[in-house]
């Protein structure tokens, strides 16, 4: 083998290791981790600051990327040609082609891509200056490339980039949560956080059969009496009807009234938020924080009070149950019998479809609570005893209030009972 093979068999080698090089560099500036680099720019790191400013444009990287790949690939194999066809003469066509195709599928592709994807900031801060230098002198090629891609772009309009989805948010906590990044508390906690501006004080508000208050003409004892049997800290009042809500009372403002041997509240009734039910949580957050007020009343489209909704309500949907020493702590779901479930209805019917095992559908989400969707299958107002099948369940009333349905029982049936 004389001094020209040797030659060309290094340069080959050579060109090879580049098209290595720029695989894994496209693999690890495509999959690189911008919040990890971000945190080790702000600790100092130059090499990571470089590579975010590189990724401000990633049109321009990957066209040197490919650019450069596609060279040394198109030298190596032309030089790999005049190798073999040295030595074979005719058939060293055929076999360069089989021994470059292995050797830039193992070497220049499949094994530094994969070795990339595993530590992609690590690499992309290592070829961080080689490829400051590639883009510099390949400049001319890009420009050339740019132009053409604009030229395309005019010619074949395509939809506009558009910004990350809430769905697509929600996958990626969620792939973060399954790979140990975040724990199941974090997880839920981002969760609520990105859905909390979905909500409506309709999806979240007391409703008015709950509401708990007094009428501005009852006497001090009867005020009394309500406060000490229901343990809250503040009461609405109203006059003469739930509908005609005009503040809200404060307990230790009330019992600084009596002590004065008042016999009227007016003077302690503060004023409350009214919100409509379609209002964001998220701007009836705002207005209580402005008004500095705990609490808003819910109005329905004829001025009647259809619920209320308290700052604590809020901030539940982003942390979840908070319970004071005072709260009768309830529980939405408890095991029964042979496996069944008691569900209260003042449950979330998208929490039981999961604890359930259910489907979704578009009719459960036009309900607020467990009760709605009770209501909804049996077409009428429940009775303890009544029950419907739905899929692979018996519900049954066990428990109701007057005209509400309080508690209901699921037992899961025999797959030949089973409505499909």
């Amino acid at each position: 083998m004389d001094g020209s093979s040797i030659t060309m068999i290094l340069v080959l080698a050579f060109l090879i290791m580049m098209s290595a090089y720029f695989s894994a560099t496209e693999t690890a500036y495509s999959t690189v981790n911008k919040i990890r680099l971000k945190n080790g720019a702000a600790e100092g790191n130059k090499r990571a600051r470089l590579v975010l400013h590189q990724l401000e444009d990633y049109d321009k990287l990957l066209s040197t990327i490919l650019i450069g790949n596609n060279i040394v690939n198109i030298a190596s194999a032309s030089l790999a040609t005049v190798l073999f066809t040295k030595y074979f003469g005719d058939p060293g066509v055929t076999i360069s082609t089989v021994v470059m195709t292995v050797l830039v599928l193992v070497f220049g592709e499949i094994s530094p891509k994969s070795l990339a994807k595993e530590s992609p900031e690590r690499f992309a801060m290592f070829s961080a200056p080689f490829l400051k230098f590639f883009c510099t002198i390949l400049a001319p090629l890009n420009f050339l490339f740019r132009g053409w891609k604009k030229l395309l772009s005019k010619l074949f309009k395509g939809q506009e980039s558009q910004g990350i989805t809430e769905d697509e948010l929600i996958t990626i906590v969620e792939e973060a949560e399954s790979g140990g990044g975040i724990d199941a508390h974090e997880g839920e906690l981002i969760r609520s956080a990105i859905e909390f501006n979905d909500l409506k004080a309709e999806d979240i508000l007391t409703p008015r059969v709950d509401i708990v208050a007094v009428d501005k003409a009852d006497s001090m004892e009867e005020i009394a009496k309500t406060f000490d049997e229901n343990n809250f800290s503040r009461l609405l009042v109203y006059d003469d009807t739930v509908d005609n809500i005009v503040g809200v009372i404060h307990e230790k403002d009330f019992y600084a009234l009596m002590r004065e041997n008042r016999t009227q509240i007016d003077s302690a009734v503060k004023d409350v938020v009214y919100a409509n039910p379609t209002m964001k949580i998220s701007t009836l957050l705002r207005n209580l924080q402005q008004s500095s007020t705990h609490m808003a009343v819910v109005v329905d489209e004829y001025g009647g009070t259809e619920g209320i909704v308290t700052m604590e309500d809020i901030i539940e949907e982003l942390v979840g149950e908070i319970w004071d020493e005072h709260d009768e702590v309830i529980e939405f779901f408890r095991e029964g019998e042979q496996g069944s479930l008691y569900i209260s209805c003042n449950a979330d019917v998208e929490e039981m479809c999961e604890r359930l095992n259910l489907p979704f559908t578009d009719e459960m989400e036009a309900c607020s609570s467990v009760s709605g969707w009770v209501v909804q299958e049996l077409g009428k107002i429940p009775e303890v005893g009544d029950s419907f099948i739905y899929q692979n369940l018996k519900i049954i009333v066990v428990k109701t209030d007057f005209r509400r349905v309080v508690e209901i029982r699921a037992e899961f049936m025999a797959a030949e009972q089973a409505v499909v």
